[in-house]
């Protein structure tokens, strides 16, 4: 082992000493709040309108006030920033338009002296063009690095050009094959035709992966957050994905993905990466981007009864849509209780994908209210709970109006049926000042969301009634009940589709949860001994709007449209 490379080890050692020795019983990252972090608009601490590493590092008071257990930085490598970051040309330093390693050591220094873990984005997938292993196999069929991708002839076409091998389409549209004429080859690209796929049956490839991910291991990271990793493999001969009819955003037709996702290899490689990160003092972990259909498909991702693939695949609550629907909130709970083999969810309603929860949810009358819903469920349920940076103070989401707006090339291509992900990643709201407090530069890398002046930080942390500070009180509530930090689930009255109720009991300790999911009043009588729960009266701890409790020896309570009421039973 390189100087370099113990000093690295030690380092990581020490910082893991910092933070404490793990729980045996309990790793951890069950129950963790994990804060997301998309850099470029987080903190910008050199006024070039982009965020960075320093920048974080000056908001850890912030992170550690909120109560968070981790932060996950979304890609901060070298990159010629086609998708952001999400094509890699170096996995091991920083680029620098975010800073130094040093800056990144002194981060995961800060951040342990705060009690806070750095998780990384590792993308696993596919590099970027301009990575030096793709600039050597595009070169030759017989460069060291050609079989490092997925490559094919192609098919004969007319004139003697050739064809793209398939049908397969990018996610961010048009064929997935682009032509190399120098070495007469379609490369396959599941994303843009800048970020060629990996080929990942090529063993050097998983070690080279694998030596990347070790490099930021021994610096003292978490874990990581593994981008696309669904996506691995492809089908061996190439076959034509099936038509599943009717046409996407970018006017591509819409296909299956049974030969481009989940293929069973992939299962082969997430156990010997957990085996890898094992290895690793203090409970590493591993997160997985995994879209899956429904929610028993995650089930493979830990590794079913064997639990040693992820230990926390990403559960997004496929089948929720745009709407807060209380049948379909029971029945999704109750699956993660049930069809994981007691594996901990760990759920997402926000990130830097997806229209944020507060439009998506709301009514644009109640959206305050129903923020405050995604915060109960996200903190009171039993699961690791991901919160998307802005989603605690009621950030929005600002799609862009006009074509010439957009930096997000999805939206470009796909304009206006597809209007890009730029919306959900405009700069951290931090005051009412400048820039939102982002950064000394008025030409931020996107504009700063006009309703800055009053969703911001600075402005709700003085304000008691403030949803930063329901979130807030939520986590603190977290973080002491047992029932909820330890409790086993129990699922209430069900006669009422617009109510989801449940209890979380450790022993003693009981909390009941009820969330309206309507614009009317509704009662909520808990028959709490039917569902095995030794307690009669209820005591509020939280509730939105404030000021219900419930009445009598056998708790009864209206819950106000939207409301949602947090208690202890004794």
């Amino acid at each position: 082992m390189s100087t370099r490379a113990w000093r690295a080890l030690v380092l990581g050692s020490l910082l893991w000493a910092i933070m404490g020795a793990a729980h045996a019983a309990a790793p951890w990252w069950r129950g963790a709040v994990i804060y997301e972090i998309y850099p470029r608009s987080f903190q910008d601490s050199n006024g070039d309108g982009v965020g960075d590493l320093n920048g974080i590092t000056t908001r850890l008071d912030y992170l550690q006030a909120l109560g968070v257990d981790a932060i996950w930085i979304t890609p901060f490598y070298p990159s010629p920033q086609v998708d952001f970051g999400y094509d890699i040309a170096d996995y091991q330093a920083v680029d620098p338009l975010y800073g130094t390693l040093t800056d990144f050591d002194q981060l995961v220094r800060q951040a342990a002296r705060h009690h806070i873990r750095v998780i990384l984005d590792m993308v696993l997938n596919h590099t970027s063009d301009q990575h030096p292993w793709f600039l050597d196999a595009a070169h030759s069929r017989s460069a060291a690095h050609h079989d490092f991708y997925v490559w094919s002839d192609g098919k004969p076409g007319p004139a003697g050009k050739p064809l793209p091998p398939n049908n397969w389409v990018s996610l961010f549209g048009g064929s997935a094959w682009r032509y190399t004429p120098a070495v007469r080859q379609f490369y396959y690209h599941l994303f843009y035709p800048q970020q060629p796929d990996l080929n990942w049956r090529n063993p050097q490839v998983e070690q080279a992966m694998t030596g990347a991910m070790r490099f930021w291991l021994d610096r003292g990271v978490a874990g990581f957050r593994l981008d696309a990793i669904t996506a691995l493999f492809e089908d061996l001969q190439l076959r034509d994905a099936p038509a599943l009819g009717g046409l996407n955003a970018q006017g591509d037709p819409i296909l299956s993905d049974v030969y481009t996702s989940n293929l069973p290899e992939v299962h082969d490689v997430m156990r010997r990466l957990r085996a890898m990160t094992d290895s690793y003092p203090g409970n590493r972990v591993l997160i997985g981007e995994t879209y899956v259909p429904k929610t028993s498909d995650l089930d493979a991702w830990y590794g079913g009864a064997r639990h040693d693939e992820l230990q926390l695949p990403m559960d997004t609550l496929v089948g929720l849509g745009n709407r807060l629907d209380g049948a379909t909130l029971r029945r999704l709970l109750y699956e993660a209780q049930t069809q994981l083999h007691g594996s901990m969810p760990l759920f997402v309603f926000d990130n830097h994908d997806q229209v944020r929860s507060w439009d998506r949810f709301g009514d644009g009358a109640n959206n305050a209210l129903m923020a405050r819903l995604v915060a109960v469920l996200l903190l009171t349920a039993q699961d690791a709970a991901l919160i998307y940076q802005g989603q605690e103070i009621g950030q929005t989401t600002a799609t862009p109006t006009r074509v010439e707006q957009v930096k997000d090339p999805i939206g470009i291509r796909g304009w206006p049926k597809e209007k890009g992900r730029d919306g959900e990643r405009t700069p951290m709201q931090w005051t009412s000042g400048p820039q939102a407090g982002f950064s000394t530069n008025p030409n931020t890398w996107l504009p700063v969301t006009a309703n800055f002046r009053t969703v911001n930080v600075s402005s709700e942390s003085a304000d008691p009634h403030s949803l930063l500070n329901w979130y807030r009180a939520l986590i603190a509530l977290r973080r002491t009940s047992p029932a909820l930090r330890d409790g086993r689930t129990v699922l209430l009255e069900a006669s009422d589709a617009n109510v989801l109720s449940y209890a979380r009991v450790a022993g003693g300790s009981v909390v009941v949860v009820a969330l309206n999911l309507s614009a009317t009043p509704r009662i909520f009588a808990p028959d709490l001994a039917a569902a095995g729960v030794s307690a009669t009266r209820l005591h509020t701890l939280l509730s939105s709007p404030a000021g219900m409790s419930a009445s009598g020896v056998a708790p009864t309570i209206t819950l106000a449209p939207y409301a949602a009421w947090v208690a202890a039973a004794r």
